[in-house]
Order: structure tokens, then C-alpha cells, then sequence
């Protein structure tokens, strides 16, 4: 059964019931399940009448929108692939994924991905139609042929006979492309038969509070929906659970729309969860005498009730459930009101290793916080921690119907029926990604502890191994510097070196008030953390990682990095991961300067 299935059972069973809520100049606007499918079928007969036929892939580049979901299930509902590009992509790499992918259809949210379209059709000779979402500095001013407006499309397709709905399992439902940290991303395809194994882990089986996720649940969707963990959250639970989705009206308001909504499942990787603690710093520093005084006091109290729950597997024992409840009255209740995690029943970290001391805090608050494990070429399926058999530090256990194996390089090696049918067009790269027996390589390296618990080492191509042949994880360091509010970035160096130093990024929202607090005035990014104060602190948050690390582990000295590390400059993937080569080369001078000092 497809999503297209799903979403049409709704509008069969509960016509209307909300399926999402939109925001609009301020406004919330309920969509329901009736008017979902309608939309949806909608443009499926204008897919269909535009030539898409089984198989083929339609494009997306837009931000987080309805629009994006009645696209998804109506290209699966024709039997086509969805192909999410990021609305960040800059015109390079839109070029290569519509050009590797063949996409016939492209739906661009605005002129700016509109323009990029334009700028590399000569490239892309697959495209033949460009659907613009919103008409402003579009219409009437552009007139290519290839170019149709979505209110255009969905007046000429609205009163035509019913789609019939076929599938077969290994349908092709979406091409998810890799984040391409050392090289081009390649497209993954997830099939009906893979997307369907998840939803029924994840809904049945993904440790849930009971219930289990339904139509009381609301969530918020902010990451890309090209990405598959927000693909699950949003689209894969909206339609299987039929979860309530809400679209904010733009990604710079998430933090206000969280406390609009309150959602009760929410997803998050670790720069989302460490951005949100470090906002409670900022605020702090900014409230009365009084009210500082009681929060500190009841977060040192949130810190030993999160050591509890950490020891119990995540469960309370008679006192901390005591201390949680006094706490809740006085502060936690509305601290988490004012971040918007009042409601969570469920939040879950995933994409990337995040700090103990991260998802401690929160547990201590009272957000049921669980670390989780997947990839796109498995479906995002591999382990989570559940409730109340949490261990910090890991990735959980494996889910329903995964199987799990460490390699003797120490490779941790997954199989199930979520794994993914193989990158397109690429023969090569699907061989490599699996072994000869059927496993999927993730590329991760770990331990199973007691045969139970995951943990992970680190990316096996990000080990560093130093002169003196000691194996170190980055990753680890890394997330410990930046658990502190005050570092955003961190990369540490080391292969192949005697020792290892770190380029640091910082947070510039909790830099700049901490300097403003201090009477340190600063005029950019490069000037903030230039100064000798900020060195002083970030120098601090380095000597307080060390002292938790061996010598070999410990970071010897650190240069500040001059600018924000960008997608566009090459320093970042579209999922803000850090691509380490380019990093290394753009600062050569910065990591240059730390070990000519010192070898």
C-alpha cells in the first residue's frame, strides 16, 4: 500500500478531519483530509496528462509547504519517483540531480528556484516542464515555454474522472540523494516495499509512549523534506497515522511556531536540540535577579534528575519523579512552554552523534528525548533507544525485522527490508554500498554493548589516525565542544599529525549577547571572534573538554574560524554537514599555523 493509498483512506473514512495546517500571514489554515486527496489527485491526472508514466521522476525544490506533500502522493499515486531537491541547492548541484535523475517535471517554489531551473535546462535535457508555486516576479514577466504556474495546472485538472490507483512493491516511490560530504550526491531508491516496511516499524514498533502515533499527534515539519528522517515525520506519518502536520511560514519563525503549536512528536538533529539550549542561556542572562536565580537553581536540579534517569534506563525513581514534579511547577512547565516542547510525548535525535549532556538536559526537563540510527539507503530503519531501556552515549537497540552485525573492521553492517534498491544509474557505488552476502555497509563504525545497545564510534573515512598510531574519533571531541552554548563549530584535526588542534566556530546569537552583557563592542562574525575575550572563552569550553579526555584525545590548541561555514561556499552539505577536505583547504593557513608553531 502506497502513501497515495493512506491519504485516500483518510479522505474516505474522515473527510473532515485536518490532515495539516498551514500558516499564512499569521493565520493558521486547516487543510483537511477531503480536501488533501482532492488536491492530490488533482495533480496526478496533470502529471499524467503532462506525459509522466511509471517510473519516470518528478522534482521538487521548494521549502517545507503543502505543496510539497500533495506533489509527493500524487507522483506516487502515477507510479513515478519523487525527487526532493534542497532549497539551498545551489544551481551546480541542481543541475547535476535534475540531469542525474532525468526528471520530466520540476515544481520550484519561487523565482529563485525558477531562475536556477532556467540557468541549467541546456543541461538537463529530461525536463520539459517547470511548475512555479508562487507567481510573484514570475508572472507576466517570464516567458518560457517550459514554464507553468501550480494554479494554472490545478484549474485545467479539476474536473476530470477519478485516478485509479495502482502499485507494485518494488515501485520506485522516491529518489533521496546523499548528502555528498566527499563527492557528488547520489540518488537512493526507496521502493513502496521499503517505504512501507518503515512506517510499519516505526508506528508499530519504534518505541512510542502508548499510544502509539495517531490522529491526536501534531507535528512540525521545518527540515527539509528532502531529507528521509523528516520525510518520515511529516509525509510517511501523516499518512500512515494520520499525525497533524504544521507548516510554518518560513524557516526563520520555527522557534515562534513551536510554541504556537506545542507539538507532540517532534524530531530533531543535534544542532536543532543544541541551538534550543543554548537559547535558554541567552535568556538567562537576560531575565531579573530573581527569576535567573530560581531557573539555575531548578536546572542543577534538572541535571541530577536527568543523571537518575540516565542510570534507570530512563526511568524516574520515587525521588526524582518528587523533584521533577515540584520542578514542573516552578520552572519547567514554563520553560518548556516558552521553547515549545510543552506537549512532547516523543522527541528523537538522529542524523548525527549529539552529546549526552544534550539529551540529558532535556530528559531532566521532561521531554522524552531518545537518540536514533538510520540512513537514506536504509530507510532511516536501523535502532532506537526506547522508553524506559535508554543508555545515553548510544544509538539504541535495533528495531523489529532489522538484523545488525559489526564487521571485523569494526564496520557496523545492516539487512532488513527497508534497505534500499540501489543508487540510480549507478551500478558501481550500489556494489560498494553493500557486501557480497546482502549487508549494507553504512560506513559507520561501532560496538555492540552487551549484544543489546549501539554505539557509534564514528564515520570510518572521519577516524583520525594520529603520527603516533593512536585511532581517534573526532566526532566525539566535537560534540563535546559543541555542547557548549557558546561553539557552534568545531573540526578537529589531526590525521597523520603529532597531536591534535581544532578550528571553532561560534554561536554567534549567544557570543554576541555574552559580549554585549560584558561592554565588548564588535561590528561582524570575524570581528566578534577575533577578540581576545571570545578566544578566552571558547579557551575555556576547550580546557573543560580536555579535562575529560586522554592525552592522545585532548585538542592542544585551536584557531577560531573567520566566517560562518556555508552551504554555498562548499563548507557545508545541504543537511549542514561539514565537509571536512573543503574545510581543511579553505583554512590551510589556520591549520598551517597551528602545527608550524608546534611540530
Amino acid at each position: 500500500m502506497t502513501i497515495a493509498d493512506l491519504v485516500r483512506q483518510h479522505a474516505e473514512r474522515t473527510p473532515d478531519a485536518v490532515a495539516m495546517r498551514e500558516k499564512h500571514r499569521g493565520i493558521w489554515r486547516e487543510i483537511t483530509w477531503r480536501d488533501y486527496w482532492r488536491t492530490a489527485e488533482t495533480v496526478a491526472r496533470a502529471l499524467r496528462s503532462l506525459g509522466v508514466q511509471p517510473g519516470d521522476r518528478v522534482a521538487i525544490q521548494s521549502e517545507n509547504r503543502s505543496e510539497w506533500l500533495f506533489v509527493d502522493v500524487a507522483t506516487v499515486a502515477v507510479r513515478a519517483a519523487t525527487v526532493g531537491l534542497y532549497p539551498t541547492n545551489p544551481p551546480d548541484e541542481v543541475r547535476h540531480m535534475l540531469a542525474d535523475s532525468g526528471a520530466r517535471i520540476l515544481f520550484a517554489e519561487d523565482q529563485e528556484q525558477v531562475d536556477k531551473a532556467l540557468a541549467v535546462l541546456d543541461d538537463c535535457p529530461d525536463l520539459e516542464w517547470i511548475v512555479y508555486l508562487e507567481p510573484r516576479g514570475i508572472r507576466g514577466r517570464y516567458q518560457h515555454p517550459k514554464l507553468i504556474s501550480w494554479s494554472d495546472l490545478l484549474a485545467s485538472h479539476e474536473d476530470a474522472e477519478a485516478i485509479e490507483l495502482r502499485s507494485s512493491g518494488d515501485d520506485v516511490a522516491t529518489l533521496i540523494y546523499t548528502s555528498g560530504t566527499t563527492g557528488r550526491p547520489k540518488g537512493a531508491m526507496l521502493t513502496v516495499d521499503n517505504v512501507d516496511f518503515a512506517i510499519r516499524v516505526l508506528i508499530e514498533g519504534g518505541g512510542f509512549s502508548d499510544p502509539p502515533p495517531g490522529p491526536r499527534d501534531l507535528t512540525l515539519s521545518y527540515l527539509p523534506l528532502c531529507h528521509v528522517a523528516e520525510r518520515v515525520f511529516t509525509v510517511w506519518f501523516n499518512a500512515a497515522a494520520g499525525v497533524t502536520v504544521h507548516f510554518g511560514e518560513s524557516i526563520a519563525t520555527v522557534q515562534a511556531d513551536l510554541r504556537e503549536v506545542q507539538p507532540t512528536i517532534l524530531f530533531g538533529v543535534p544542532r536543532i536540540w543544541e541551538k534550543m539550549m543554548a537559547g535558554v542561556t541567552i535568556r538567562l542572562a537576560g531575565a531579573s535577579l530573581i527569576k535567573r536565580s530560581n531557573a539555575r537553581l531548578w536546572l542543577r536540579v534538572a541535571d541530577r534528575i536527568g543523571a537518575t534517569l540516565e542510570a534507570n534506563g530512563g526511568r524516574h525513581t520515587t525521588g526524582s519523579r518528587l523533584r521533577y514534579a515540584i520542578g514542573w511547577l516552578l520552572c519547567y512547565r514554563a520553560l518548556k512552554e516558552r521553547i515549545g516542547v510543552r506537549r512532547v510525548r516523543y522527541a528523537a535525535s538522529g542524523a548525527a552523534p549529539i552529546a549526552p549532556d544534550v539529551l540529558r538536559f532535556f530528559m531532566g526537563i521532561g521531554v522524552p528525548m531518545y537518540e536514533v540510527y538510520g540512513m537514506t539507503e536504509n530507510t532511516a530503519i536501523s535502532t532506537a533507544n526506547r522508553p524506559g531501556r535508554v543508555r545515553l552515549g548510544t544509538v539504541g537497540e535495533a528495531h523489529s525485522g532489522v538484523e545488525i552485525r559489526i564487521a571485523d573492521d569494526g564496520e557496523i553492517q545492516t539487512r532488513h527490508p527497508g534497505t534500499f534498491a540501489g543508487y540510480f544509474r549507478n551500478q558501481a557505488a550500489t556494489a560498494e554500498a553493500m557486501t557480497p552476502d546482502g549487508w549494507l555497509r553504512t560506513g559507520d563504525v561501532g560496538v555492540l554493548l552487551d549484544g543489546t545497545h549501539l554505539k557509534i564510534t564514528d564515520r570510518s573515512k572521519d577516524i583520525i589516525i594520529t603520527a603516533g598510531g593512536k585511532n581517534v574519533a573526532p566526532s566525539e571531541i566535537e560534540n563535546a565542544l559543541k555542547a557548549s552554548p557558546f561553539v557552534k563549530e568545531a573540526i578537529v584535526i589531526g590525521d597523520r599529525r603529532a597531536f591534535l588542534t581544532a578550528l571553532i566556530g561560534i554561536e554567534l546569537d549567544t557570543v554576541g549577547e555574552w559580549a554585549q552583557r560584558r561592554g565588548i563592542g564588535y561590528t561582524t562574525y570575524r570581528d566578534l571572534s577575533g577578540k581576545p575575550e571570545v578566544v578566552a572563552l571558547v579557551q575555556g569550553v576547550v580546557d573543560a573538554v580536555n579535562a575529560g579526555h586522554n592525552p592522545v584525545e585532548q585538542v592542544k590548541t585551536f584557531r577560531m574560524l573567520p566566517k560562518e561555514l556555508d552551504h554555498e561556499d562548499g563548507e557545508l552539505t545541504a543537511t549542514q554537514k561539514v565537509r571536512r577536505s573543503a574545510v581543511a583547504t579553505t583554512f590551510e593557513a589556520l591549520v598551517d599555523d597551528m602545527y608550524g608553531s608546534k611540530v
